[in-house]
């Protein structure tokens, strides 16, 4: 066979030579952004797998929890028994015992003096099963993490890490009980401040485990941020500021006022907004003030999400910040309708906690965002 200039080409030499071609092609279509992602190993992705698995274990955790609040069953069961209290009662002597054990509490003589055993089942079931979860979630990371360390694919480097994980899951069960303790006093009513710790430490758990999960799915050699990341880390904190001020809101009953939008029943600025002496309590502990905050902050996020989302469309980004760009606003629409239903519907359990499991979501999603940005 012979070439354009009359030169003689074996079939052996002809077909090495396509191949290096195809590849030379090949490697000039890859584009400069796509150069820094590696593909995860095989181990890397099994273990960002079983972290997902959590982290979905986590987020029904919360909803869970938000449920347990807004049916007001999460003051049901009055002792804390992280290791024996697997079992609920089983028989009429047992339920019984445990029903008198309730009955001693302030919630059961100002709120609750007219149940019956039948009527506590009721409220007793879903602070067990909130329970019953945080104790799956404790076993579904434990064992596999025991079994990934010993096979060898958690390297011993990496284990300080999940350790930390394991060990924030138990302080997350303490500070559960110790925001149920507040309200076995006086005032049959979980501190707000407890309360939104208590989300707060749910937030920050997830957040840490599905950060980990993405750069086992997405490693990236370059160390380099995208110009955008941190105005999308910002963006995150403002998302996660509203997310606080609304664990206020839930503490202190909040939505169950001024059940009307966007003015406040007759007002802008409602009366009493400083009632409360030293004037920053007001912030905390006036359900009026934390009420017309969470409404600022709200509309001020989403509307930051609408500015971020139309200059990114004419930014430098890949499909999977594109992608996410594009998430975080119709999640941002979907929470704010939820969050104006929920007030006017002065707080129906179903959109309740839509509202709060919306509120997760929409961190999931700009979480990843800043993420897939953390390389340029």
């Amino acid at each position: 066979m012979l070439d354009a200039h009359g030169v003689r080409i074996s079939r052996r030499t002809l077909l090495p030579g396509l191949i290096r071609l195809l590849a030379s092609r090949e490697e000039q279509s890859v584009s400069p952004a796509m150069t820094h992602v590696q593909a995860p190993h095989a181990k890397d992705r099994a273990v960002a797998i079983w972290l997902l698995v959590c982290c979905a274990l986590v987020f029904a955790m919360v909803v869970l929890g938000g449920v347990t609040r807004l049916t007001g069953s999460g003051l049901s069961m009055v002792d804390w028994r992280p290791m024996m209290g697997i079992l609920p009662p089983l028989t009429d002597i047992e339920w019984q015992q445990t029903f008198e054990q309730y009955r001693l509490t302030p919630e059961f003589e100002k709120v609750n003096s007219r149940m019956d055993v039948g009527d506590f089942k009721g409220i007793f079931w879903l602070e067990y099963l909130h329970r019953l979860l945080g104790r799956l979630i404790g076993v579904v990371f434990l064992v596999p993490f025991v079994l990934f360390a010993i096979k060898g694919t958690i390297q011993r480097r990496e284990w300080p890490k999940y350790l930390l994980m394991f060990a924030l899951g138990g302080l997350q069960g303490l500070l559960g009980w110790y925001m149920v303790k507040s309200g076995l006093v006086n005032d049959p009513h979980v501190s707000q401040y407890r309360l939104t710790a208590h989300l707060v430490a749910a937030f920050l758990i997830y957040a840490y485990m599905l950060w980990v999960a993405l750069s086992l799915l997405y490693p990236a050699s370059a160390n380099n941020r995208h110009p955008w990341f941190g105005k999308t880390l910002m963006l995150t904190g403002m998302i996660s500021l509203t997310i606080i001020s609304g664990g206020f809101v839930a503490g202190l009953k909040a939505g169950k006022i001024y059940n009307t939008f966007p003015m406040m029943g007759d007002h802008w600025l409602p009366p009493g907004l400083m009632a409360l002496k030293p004037l920053w309590r007001n912030l905390f502990d006036n359900a009026t003030t934390v009420q017309l905050d969470h409404r600022l902050l709200a509309i001020t996020t989403f509307a930051l999400i609408i500015v971020y989302w139309i200059r990114a469309r004419r930014a430098d980004f890949s499909a999977r910040s594109t992608g996410a760009t594009n998430a975080l606003l119709h999640t941002g629409i979907l929470q704010v309708a939820l969050g104006i239903a929920t007030l006017v519907l002065s707080v129906p359990t179903v959109l309740a906690a839509s509202h709060q499991a919306v509120a997760m979501l929409l961190f999931t999603v700009a979480l990843m965002l800043t993420h897939s940005l953390r390389s340029s």
